[in-house]
C-alpha cells in the first residue's frame, strides 16, 4: 500500500514538473459529470456519487489554487437537472448547503473568493442565504474565483441578457449601434471575468451541454472518459499539459 501511494505521489510531482509555469490556463471551466454512472457502477444510490463528486471538488479547488489558474467554474446544476426526480433535486440542494457550510473557513484561509453564475432566485432559499453568506466571506480575498454554476444554462443566460439590453435600449440607456462582443459580455453572468481558456468533461459524454456557449467560443475543450468522482490531481494535471502543447491562434494564424 504504501508503495502505491508513494508511486503516485511520484507521477503526480512529474506531472506537476512538467507544466509550464507560464503558461497556466488563467480560466478552467469543468462539466463536473458522471456522478450517477460511477454509483451505478457500484451499486449505490445516485446520491453516494453525488456526495462523492463534492469530495473530487476539494482537491480541485487546491490543484487549481496552488498552480494559479485564477478562475474555476464547476457546472453544478443546470436549468435541464430540475428535470430529475424531486428526491434527487433535493438531495443536491443539501449537498451545496453542506458543501458551503463545511468548506467556507477552509476555502477563505486558501484566499478562495466564492462566487456563482446562473439564476440562483430560484434555488431554496437556505441556498441561496448560504451563498451570499459565502460570497461575502471571501469577497476580500485576492486568490482562485470559485465560481458554481446553479441553475445555470447558457441559453437562458444569453436570453436574460439580451432582455437586459433590450431594456437599456429602450430607456435610452443604449443605441442599438453600441451593441458589440464586449457590451454583451457586460451582461452575461461571468462580467468582468475572462473566458475559460480550457473547458473540462469527464465521464466520456462528448458535447457541452448548454455550458458557456458564449464564452467558450474559442476554449480549448478536453475530454475524459473517467467519471467526476474518479476525476484527480493527475486528470486535471494531464488536461492541462494537452492544454500546453495546442496552438491557440484564434482564427489568426502565427
Amino acid at each position: 500500500m504504501f508503495n502505491l501511494i508513494k508511486e503516485k505521489k511520484q507521477s503526480d510531482d512529474n506531472l506537476l514538473d512538467s507544466l509550464d509555469k507560464n503558461n497556466i490556463p488563467l480560466h478552467i471551466a469543468i462539466i463536473m459529470d458522471g456522478n450517477g454512472r460511477w454509483a451505478k457502477k457500484r451499486n449505490l444510490p445516485r446520491t453516494m456519487g453525488h456526495k462523492a463528486g463534492v469530495e473530487t471538488i476539494r482537491e480541485i479547488v487546491k490543484v487549481c489554487s496552488n498552480i494559479g489558474v485564477k478562475y474555476l467554474t464547476l457546472y453544478a446544476f443546470s436549468t435541464e437537472n430540475w428535470k430529475r426526480p424531486a428526491d434527487e433535486v433535493n438531495a443536491l440542494m443539501n449537498l451545496l448547503v453542506e458543501y458551503l457550510r463545511r468548506e467556507v473557513q477552509e476555502l477563505d484561509k486558501n484566499n478562495v473568493v466564492i462566487n456563482w453564475i446562473g439564476d440562483i432566485a430560484k434555488l431554496p432559499a437556505i441556498c441561496q442565504e448560504e451563498l451570499l453568506r459565502a460570497k461575502e466571506k471571501t469577497k476580500d480575498n485576492t486568490g482562485l474565483v470559485l465560481n458554481l454554476a446553479l441553475n445555470y444554462g447558457s441559453r437562458d443566460e444569453i436570453i436574460r441578457a439580451i432582455k437586459k439590453i433590450a431594456i437599456d435600449v429602450r430607456d435610452g440607456k443604449l443605441k442599438t449601434e453600441d451593441i458589440n462582443e464586449e457590451l454583451i459580455n457586460g451582461y452575461l453572468d461571468t462580467a468582468g471575468m475572462p473566458d475559460p481558456d480550457l473547458m473540462i468533461r469527464p465521464s466520456g459524454e462528448l458535447r457541452i451541454s448548454n455550458f458557456l456557449l458564449w464564452q467558450i467560443a474559442y476554449s480549448e475543450l478536453w475530454f475524459s472518459n473517467i467519471f467526476w468522482p474518479d476525476f484527480n490531481k493527475n486528470e486535471l494535471l494531464k488536461a492541462i499539459l494537452e492544454y500546453q502543447k495546442r496552438d491557440r491562434r484564434f482564427g489568426g494564424v502565427k
